[in-house]
């Protein structure tokens, strides 16, 4: 016998789950282990599914196989937790998998906001259309589970079922009316108690409050009781306890990412997500629960942000002896407006931009920076709480906050700082105000989850290792750009980027020696390489960079995990993620690239980036043609006036080729040129270069012709790019052509090569016979695949096409049984004869006139011999 069943006091999501089951296990009974929530059973006394039996009513000796939905849980079975280790298990579940979860033959676990979301999923795929009652009742399911979507724990998955519901015939007048919460008299009552009964503790800043009431009779689901007192009290955190029929009921909520409230319930036998959670015990004294929630909350709630989890390190400074001047060119170097005075190796004050400025119109160019040092600036030290921070910068209307360690500068906070705190602190509190934000929302910084989810379990032992390894040296350590952009999108992780906060070489030293790796170092850019037998990690120091002139070439000095990422081309890129153990997995995002890459946008991070380094603007367009993403009006705009302000003159030949190659390795390089294109990006290759229809045609045939011979060859054939590259090029005049290789400094090798190759394809189609398989033969032999598979792009005919392919296929594999042995077993002396005889033999082959050995044998006799030699 086969039960499907979920956990005590089963709410939609569950009671879906266990319907949607039955689909796909039609001979099972569904068995719930206890109660239900009250709209639960309402929602049965109208729709009572076929299968659904009473516990009472089941022989437990009998059940072969238990069908689990919407938990992991083994202390929420009630009395079917008995048949575990003796009955086959399967489990169907959208929470976190955790340490002492079911054991399964079979766990369908996603990371979706519903469990009926997966039910939904799998019934669609194995075409079983749910009912309108079983589309209506999964749609209950998502809605209250994801709070109508607005749970932070909402998916692009669960509104694809709801609108495959709709289709369906889901009712969402039904939904509607069985999600309104209304109380009841006694319901009011208790409410009362709760606001009556309530305690507030302030625990590592986190305003906590816990709410107890002892309720006669049964009251069914309070869960929407906590949900209105949450929505009372601007409160972090809030624990409900309902003492009621002999047992005590625990309802958690969380608006605060420093505590994981179903990390607490857990510790009195319950589960749930971060935000929401639920327990269930034994009847005991509230007091005595109420101590010992108490201690777990003390223990779980992560201390509150300090001075050093926000600064900026290290920190840009100046001597006291530097000139205003000197001030000033280091303030425009590194895009600074303030810098902290030191005395040797002692903070003195900061001097301001501002204040530069007006020196110098005064006339102190000169003059020591000391001069004009403001020494009565405040100071925090690093374990300084950033709420105090906060305050001291908004009172004292202080733009930029030093922080000391022993009267040594070790980092600094900003007004941009505090900003991003404090608005990080407004998003997590509105999420508890309004249930939850759109799914998409940049609410869930910490990307642990997410991480244990995409990365192999090997691959994120050693980002752990690697972050408690550089704890220990005091660094901290990030992986940053291309890879966390990927984890976002879903996308598989080829590299592994590391960047210290600190010394790249020493740590990268340290962690190999740790790994028993080898590392590759390269002292003269602060880099190095840590390579495993599966995987390398490239580390690198934290750097900033400017640029001396336009299109120049930067110089690079280390600095701070934030100057690091503003020195890096697009928004999408500046993504870093924490690897400190203390900090694990927090996503930091200094300049919208989350933003960017939800809106699917490619943006510079300053006005001067394609003036800087012209090369941007190519790798823009690659990016946006590999993602499906748009340039946002802005870059666009930039990359028109670095054109028509002629930025890209100065750009070398070498660095351009460099990215023209990458772009052309894409997998739609004919969309990458169109995007050249449309920017005037061709001209900088050459003035006359354009993708005219005809081109565009050359091109469409070369992306045909390569995936024709990777299908048909099951290999990659030549070098794409450089292939590309020759079509391109291929519709310029042949001085064009020249002069445009010579602006991408190709080597004399490649440019004959490229000449040769377009020079062989054309002459190549002309000379191409009409049926003649031989003539076929010595027309293409001699060409290099490059200039085939240009030859098939070029021709408009589809019959030469076909005599290429044929070429490539069959015809150049011929070759004529006989060897030079055999000829001279036949009488023949060694000599130019051999190559006659041969060639003749395989034109024969090449026109199906010879199939054997004997028959090659009686072609040579009948028409060669050996005393003359030659005879036809």
């Amino acid at each position: 016998m086969d039960i499907i069943t979920t956990h005590l006091n089963a709410d939609f999501d569950a009671f879906a789950s266990m319907v949607a089951a039955r689909r796909l296990y039609p001979r099972a009974f569904m068995v719930f282990p206890g109660s239900q929530e009250r709209k639960v059973r309402d929602f049965i006394e109208v729709f009572r599914p076929e299968g659904l039996r009473r516990l009472k009513d089941i022989e437990l000796s009998r059940v072969g196989r238990l069908i689990v939905v919407d938990t992991q849980s083994p202390e929420r079975l009630g009395p079917l937790a008995e048949l575990l280790g003796q009955v086959r298990v399967h489990v169907y579940d959208h929470h976190p998998a955790y340490k002492g979860a079911l054991k399964a033959e079979l766990q369908v676990v996603e990371p979706v906001g519903a469990t009926a979301t997966i039910f939904t999923e799998i019934l669609r795929s194995r075409g079983l259309a749910p009912t309108p009652m079983e589309a209506t009742l999964l749609s209950l399911g998502i809605h209250e589970e994801t709070g109508s979507l607005l749970y932070p724990s909402s998916t692009d998955r669960d509104a694809q079922a709801l609108a495959y519901l709709l289709r369906c015939g889901a009712s969402l007048r039904v939904v509607a009316e069985f999600l309104r919460q209304e109380f009841r008299k006694d319901e009011f009552k208790v409410l009362i108690q709760l606001m009556e009964e309530a305690e507030d503790y302030t625990i590592n800043s986190l305003k906590v409050r816990i709410a107890k009431a002892t309720v006669e009779g049964y009251l069914g689901d309070a869960a929407h009781l906590a949900h209105a007192l949450m929505e009372m009290e601007d409160v972090d955190a809030l624990v409900v306890m309902l003492s009621m029929e002999g047992k005590v009921f625990l309802i958690g909520r969380s608006r605060s990412e420093r505590l994981d409230i179903a990390q607490v319930l857990s510790e009195f036998g319950g589960g749930g997500h971060p935000q929401a959670a639920s327990a269930v015990l034994k009847d005991m004294p509230l007091e005595l629960i109420q101590e010992r929630l108490l201690r777990v909350v003390k223990e779980l709630t992560r201390a509150e942000v300090t001075a050093s989890d926000v600064m900026t390190r290290p920190v840009i400074t100046i001597s006291h002896k530097s000139t205003v001047k000197e001030a000033e060119a280091a303030m425009t170097r590194y895009g600074v407006n303030v810098l902290p005075v030191l005395r040797g190796e002692k903070y003195l004050g900061i001097i301001s931009r501002e204040v530069v400025e007006k020196a110098i119109f005064h006339g102190f160019a000169r003059s020591r920076v000391a001069d004009f040092t403001s020494t009565d600036a405040l100071t925090v030290e690093p374990q300084s709480p950033i709420s105090a921070v906060e305050a001291l910068m908004v009172e004292r209307n202080q733009r930029f906050m030093p922080v000391l360690q022993d009267g040594r500068i070790v980092g600094a906070i900003t007004r941009t700082d505090i900003l991003r705190v404090m608005y990080e602190e407004q998003l997590r509190r509105a999420q508890g105000l309004r249930g939850g934000l759109k799914a998409g929302q940049p609410m869930e910084r910490n990307l642990r989850r997410l991480l244990r989810e995409r990365l192999s379990p090997g691959l994120l032992e050693l980002l752990e290792r690697a972050g408690r390894a550089a704890e220990q040296m005091g660094y901290g350590l990030y992986m940053v750009g291309g890879p966390v952009r990927d984890l976002l999108m879903g996308r598989s992780l080829k590299d592994i980027d590391l960047v210290v906060e600190g010394d790249a070489i020493a740590f990268a030293r340290a962690l190999g020696e740790e790994l028993s790796a080898s590392v590759k170092t390269h002292e003269r850019f602060g880099t190095a390489q840590v390579v495993l037998p599966e995987l390398k990690l490239d580390v690198a120091t934290a750097r900033t960079e400017y640029y001396e002139s336009p299109a120049a070439l930067p110089r690079v000095e280390s600095s701070s995990i934030k100057k690091d990422l503003q020195r890096r081309d697009f928004t999408i890129n500046t993504l870093a993620i924490k690897l400190n153990p203390k900090d694990f997995g927090l996503l930091v995002d200094f300049f919208g690239g989350r933003r960017d890459l939800r809106e699917r946008t490619i943006r510079v991070l300053h006005d001067l980036s394609f003036v800087e380094d012209p090369t941007r603007a190519f790798r823009a367009v690659r990016f946006a043609v590999r993602f499906g993403f748009k340039l946002s009006r802005h870059t666009e705009e930039l990359i028109r006036t670095a054109l028509r302000l002629s930025f890209f003159e100065r750009l070398s030949g070498g660095r351009l080729y460099e990215e023209l190659v990458l772009l052309l390795g894409e997998q739609k390089p004919l969309e990458a040129l169109q995007g050249l294109l449309k920017y005037g990006l061709l001209e900088v290759i050459h003035p006359q270069l354009a993708l005219t229809e005809q081109l565009q045609r050359v091109l469409k045939g070369l992306e045909e012709a390569l995936l024709w011979y990777r299908l048909s060859f099951r290999q990659d054939g030549p070098e794409q790019a450089v292939l590309y590259l020759t079509a391109l090029l291929s519709g310029l005049a042949e001085q064009q052509r020249l002069q445009a290789m010579k602006r991408l400094n190709l080597s004399e090798r490649l440019q004959r090569k490229i000449q040769k190759d377009i020079s062989q394809a054309r002459e190549a189609l002309r000379r191409l016979p009409e049926e003649d398989p031989a003539a076929l033969y010595e027309a293409l032999e001699g060409l290099s695949l490059e200039a085939l598979l240009l030859a098939m792009a070029l021709s408009s005919a589809e019959q030469q096409r076909r005599d290429i392919s044929r070429y490539l296929l069959e015809l150049r594999k011929v070759r004529p049984l006989l060897r030079g042995e055999d000829l001279k077993a036949m009488g023949f002396a060694p000599g130019p004869v051999f190559s006659r005889i041969l060639r003749s033999l395989q034109r024969e082959k090449l026109r199906g006139r010879l199939k054997s050995r004997q028959e090659e044998e009686a072609f040579v006799r009948a028409h060669f011999k050996p005393s003359t030699s030659c005879m036809s």
